[in-house]
C-alpha cells in the first residue's frame, strides 16, 4: 500500500472516529461518571469491533455479513442494550461531587471489554465505514498482507488515541465539579444523550 493511500486511509479513519456517535457517546459519558478508570479495558472492546469489521471488509466477508442479518441485528440490540444500562446507571448515580468520588459499582474490565465490543459491532456508523466507505479509500481485492498490517496499525494507534482524548477531556471537566445539582444535571443530561443514542443504534435499518 502505498504512503499517499495510507496517508489518505488514516485522515478518513481519524475524521471518522471523532465524529460524535454512540461510540463517542459511551466514552464521553463513562469517563464524566467515573474518570479514565477502566478507560483501557473499555477502548479496548472498540478497537477489538474495529478489527472485526475491517477484517470483514479486507478477506471478502462483506456479502456474508449482509446474509447474516439475523446474527447482526442481534449484535446491534446487544450494543444498544448495553448503552441503555450505562444511561440508567448514571441516572440513578447519586448526585455526589466528582472530586475523587467514584460511583459506587465496580464493573470489571472483562465486562467493559464486551460491552464496548458489542457496542461497535452493532454501531451503525462503524458497520457504514467499513463495508461501504473503506473499498472506496483502499483497494481491498489488491490488499497485500503488509498492507492489512498497515491499516491494522493505523486501528492500533488511531482509535485509541482519538477516544483517549475525548476520554481525558472528559475527565478533566469532571473534577472541575463539585456542586451536586450541577453533578446531577450532567449525569442525567449524559445519560440522556445515551439512551438516545441506544435508540438510534437499535432503529437503524
Amino acid at each position: 500500500m502505498s504512503a499517499y493511500g495510507l496517508a489518505i486511509f488514516t485522515l478518513i479513519y481519524a475524521a471518522a472516529v471523532a465524529t460524535p456517535g454512540p461510540g463517542v457517546a459511551a466514552v464521553i459519558a463513562r469517563a464524566l461518571g467515573r474518570g479514565t478508570k477502566g478507560a483501557p479495558a473499555f477502548i479496548a472492546g472498540f478497537i477489538a469491533g474495529d478489527f472485526t469489521w475491517f477484517a470483514l471488509a479486507a478477506l471478502g466477508l462483506a456479502v456474508l455479513a449482509q446474509r447474516a442479518h439475523a446474527v447482526f441485528v442481534a449484535v446491534r440490540f446487544a450494543g444498544a442494550a448495553y448503552l441503555l444500562y450505562l444511561a440508567w446507571r448514571l441516572w440513578r448515580a447519586p448526585p455526589e461531587s466528582f472530586t475523587g468520588v467514584s460511583l459506587p459499582a465496580r464493573e470489571r474490565p472483562l465486562q467493559l471489554f464486551l460491552g464496548t465490543l458489542a457496542l461497535s459491532l452493532g454501531n451503525p456508523k462503524t458497520m457504514v465505514f467499513f463495508l461501504a466507505i473503506l473499498p472506496t479509500v483502499v483497494d481491498l481485492a489488491h490488499l497485500s498482507a503488509l498492507g492489512f498490517l498497515q491499516i491494522s496499525l493505523v486501528i492500533l494507534v488511531v482509535l485509541p488515541a482519538v477516544l483517549g482524548a475525548y476520554t481525558y477531556g472528559a475527565a478533566r471537566a469532571r473534577i472541575r465539579l463539585s456542586r451536586p445539582g450541577t453533578v446531577r444535571w450532567l449525569q442525567r443530561g449524559t445519560g440522556a444523550v445515551m439512551a438516545g443514542a441506544a435508540v438510534a443504534v437499535a432503529t437503524h435499518s
